[in-house]
Parts: structure tokens; sequence; C-alpha cells
């Protein structure tokens, strides 16, 4: 599903060390994906600015939301927005399953 030149591009916040991130490549992205895998987040797939993408809740909370960006049948792009400040702004609608 990767492509084997994905991008991630993470915006944590100003709080959280590092801020921002970016990880290139499809191991390294899918490494990221097992990391974030292990918090125990409930996913959901939402629509991100009119794009597939996803919204991760703990304890009914948002945590963090996702955009995928897509060509060829391949994600060439994921960013990720978890920054709590920013997220708080959001007006987010969660699709059902």
């Amino acid at each position: 599903m990767l492509d084997p030149d994905v991008v991630l591009r993470a915006d944590l916040g100003p709080g959280a060390a590092g801020g921002s991130r970016e990880v290139r490549g499809a191991a390294a992205v899918a490494g990221q994906a097992l990391t974030y895998s292990r918090l125990g987040l409930d996913v959901r797939p939402a629509l991100v600015n009119g794009v597939a993408g996803g919204v991760s809740t703990r304890d009914g909370e948002p945590f963090s939301v996702a955009a995928f960006t897509v060509r060829g049948g391949k994600i060439v792009g994921v960013d990720i927005l978890a920054d709590p400040e920013r997220l708080r702004r959001l007006d987010l609608t969660i699709l059902e399953d």
C-alpha cells in the first residue's frame, strides 16, 4: 500500500518534543505506523479537507487527524496533525464504519 518514496509529515505542536517531523520511505513510515498502533487509540475513517483520512481518539477526545494522498493505488503522502491546541479548534466529523 505504501509507495517506496512515501513521505509522512507530522505536526505535533509546539509543546511536543520535535514539534514537527518528516519521515521518508516505506520502511520508515511503516515503522512509525507500528509505533503509533501501540498507543491504544480508537481510529475511525474520516474526510480530511475532502480526502481520505482518519481521526484517532483516546478516551473519547481527539488525539490526531491524518490525511492520505494516494496515487496509482499507493499511499504517497501522509499528513498528521496531533497538536492538541489546533485539534480542539477543528470541527471533526467522523464517518461511520
